[in-house]
C-alpha cells in the first residue's frame, strides 16, 4: 500500500509540474486500484440464484465458489472430495482447494458428472440469457468478484482469499 501511495504521489508531483520528470519507473511500482470489484449486490445475487434450472445452478456454484467461467465449464461431480472442490484445470496449471458451503454441498450430493451444461465458450450466450432471466445487466466473471467481496466481508483472511482464488 505505501508503494501505490508513492506511485500516485510522484504521479501527482509531477503533473503538477513540481518535478520535470517522473522520478520512479511506473513498472516498478504497483498500480492502484481506481475503482471497487464489480460485483452484483446482495439483492441481484439472490435473484440470480432463484432463476430457473440449469441458469440458477450454475450462478449458485459460481456464487458460492468463486470459479472462473474455464474452471466451472470444466468442473465434474468427481472433483467434489469432502467439503471441497478441487479444481484441477486452471489458468496458472496448478491444481487447488476451494471449500465449499453447506447449501452447495448438499445439492452437489444429486449431481452426477460434469456440473455445469455450458461449454467453456458458451460464457456470452449464459450472459445474455441470464441477463434476459434476471432483468439486469450481469456477466458471469461478477460472481467472482461477488464471491470474494463476501468473502472478505464475513471476516475471511486475504491470504486465504488469494489461495481460493488461484491468485500469485
Amino acid at each position: 500500500h505505501i508503494l501505490s501511495d508513492a506511485r500516485c504521489f510522484f504521479g501527482w508531483c509531477y503533473r503538477s509540474e513540481l518535478v520535470s520528470r517522473y522520478p520512479v519507473p511506473k513498472r516498478l511500482l504497483p498500480r492502484i486500484q481506481e475503482r471497487p470489484p464489480d460485483r452484483v449486490t446482495d439483492e441481484q445475487a439472490a435473484a440470480l440464484r432463484g432463476l430457473p434450472e440449469p441458469y440458477g445452478w450454475v450462478c449458485r456454484l459460481g456464487l458460492g465458489t468463486g470459479l472462473r467461467w474455464g474452471e466451472l465449464a470444466r468442473v465434474q461431480s468427481s472433483d467434489v472430495q469432502g467439503g471441497w472442490l478441487v479444481v484441477h484445470h486452471t489458468k496458472s496449471g496448478k491444481v487447488r482447494r476451494v471449500p465449499l458451503p453447506a447449501d452447495l454441498r448438499a445439492e452437489l450430493r444429486s449431481r452426477v458428472g460434469k456440473l455445469v451444461p455450458f461449454g467453456e465458450g458458451s460464457c456470452g450466450a449464459f450472459n445474455r440469457m441470464a441477463m434476459r432471466l434476471a432483468g439486469f445487466r450481469f456477466h458471469a466473471h461478477q460472481m467472482r468478484h461477488t464471491f470474494a467481496c463476501a468473502w472478505l466481508e464475513r471476516g475471511g483472511s486475504l491470504a486465504a482469499l488469494q489461495a481460493v482464488l488461484g491468485h500469485s
